[in-house]
């Protein structure tokens, strides 16, 4: 019997951690006839679901479900596809098909047991030597599976470890649910604070703010177009560089923000000079992302400098008329990205060009202060949906590190 101690643990708990086999762990039964509970079936991820009240549409006999097993809430079920997934924990009393293999512990929190059996340690490790077959028609061995060992500890160990874990799941269950709520609201007030085809107003608007708004060429509403389309280091003379300053491409220009973690090209100050002399980007400017992918918009996040490199075009706006943050916030719009979409030619990378975004018409507001109201309350929304996304990536990490840390 194998005894370790994880690197992480609450106090007061200092002995070694015994290795059992997970069949001494759980036993496997399987009761029949129990056709008054529901009929579950099983979400890879999310316990179970009655099956009646799945969004899957799952047809099954109704007439044959005596010799469907029972499963009690908490249990642990093996289905076919378990290997890629692990092992599910019932979320309720139920029945579940005669296909599946059914566990229960004795002196086991299932919140200790159902993280450890869904690690990448337990299911590439232990579980995935004991799967057979090819494809599609991949297995687990329950029998060899029932020889794996497993962590075997007091339950109060087990309570507080599972307790914990399943805070970390609450919050970032909460934190998901409320970027979820907020990005809906987001795409709802788009369609109702912008004016429909055909009319002049939107349905909902700020107080104080009555008069028609005008339908204006985008590109009548802009100064300057900077435009880099094709233009690469080696065509200066150059190369990139290790450091210096990044480039802004359609690979890191994504919605609404700039991700400073992916296709990252940096230029030192003689490659910088030489490519935006005379165009140099400033904070709050609009990006445009014309092709591969096509509509990005985001914002030039600071007064760092900035080299504007392949797809991805930057707009000085006419400030008389236009703000730079209402911008941004109406090429974003349900009605300028479908006809962006009309606008753009290709085969699978559709791409806009100048000549094409002269044909796109916008209505905007005249009054710049019912632009920038527009624009603050969706700049708001967006920092909510990145406050809570934030969050949910931070527990996520934590997460990762206690189970990393917390089991053996």
């Amino acid at each position: 019997m194998k005894m370790q101690k994880p690197k992480v643990r609450f106090k007061g708990f200092t002995d070694d951690w015994e290795q059992r086999k997970l069949g001494e762990v759980f036993k496997e039964y399987s009761e029949k006839n129990h056709i008054e509970l529901p009929a579950l079936t099983i979400i890879q991820g999310g316990g179970t679901v009655k099956r009646d009240e799945s969004d899957r549409n799952l047809m099954y006999d109704k007439s044959n479900l005596s010799s469907y097993k029972m499963v009690k809430k908490d249990d642990f079920i093996v289905h076919l596809r378990s290997f890629e997934g692990g092992l599910e924990k019932a979320s309720m009393d139920g029945i579940v098909s005669p296909a599946y293999h059914t566990f229960q512990g004795e002196n086991v929190d299932s919140r200790f047991y159902y993280p450890y059996f869904r690690s990448h340690e337990f299911i590439k490790k232990k579980l995935i030597p004991h799967v057979y077959g090819i494809r599609d028609g991949r297995s687990i061995d329950i029998e060899g599976m029932k020889t794996i060992e497993i962590p075997y500890i007091s339950l109060r160990e087990q309570q507080l470890i599972g307790n914990y874990l399943d805070c970390i799941d609450n919050l970032i269950t909460f934190h998901q649910r409320k970027c979820e709520q907020t990005k809906k609201l987001k795409k709802y007030m788009l369609q109702k604070m912008f004016p429909k085809e055909g009319q002049t107003v939107p349905e909902v608007r700020f107080e104080g703010f009555t008069d028609a708004w005008e339908k204006r060429k985008l590109l009548g509403c802009i100064k300057k177009i900077t435009d880099f389309r094709g233009r690469t280091p080696k065509k200066l003379g150059m190369d990139w560089s290790e450091n210096g300053y990044l480039a802004l491409s359609a690979l890191n220009v994504k919605n609404g923000y700039i991700d400073f973690n992916q296709d990252v090209h940096y230029g030192n100050q003689e490659l910088y000079d030489r490519w935006m002399s005379g165009n140099e980007l400033h904070k709050g400017q609009v990006l445009f992302t014309t092709e591969a992918p096509m509509g990005n918009v985001a914002q030039v996040p600071d007064n760092n400098k900035y080299i504007l490199s392949q797809r991805t075009i930057a707009f000085d706006v006419k400030s008389e008329i236009i703000s730079e943050d209402f911008l941004a916030t109406i090429l974003r719009t349900p009605n300028v990205i479908n006809d962006l979409i009309a606008l753009a030619s290709g085969g699978t990378a559709k791409g806009v060009s100048q000549k094409s975004l002269s044909a796109l018409t916008i209505k905007i507001p005249s009054n710049i202060a019912e632009q920038s109201k527009i624009a603050e309350y969706f700049q708001n929304l967006d920092l909510l949906i990145t406050l809570h996304q934030r969050k949910c990536d931070e527990l996520q990490n934590i997460k990762k590190f206690m189970l990393q840390n917390m089991f053996i």
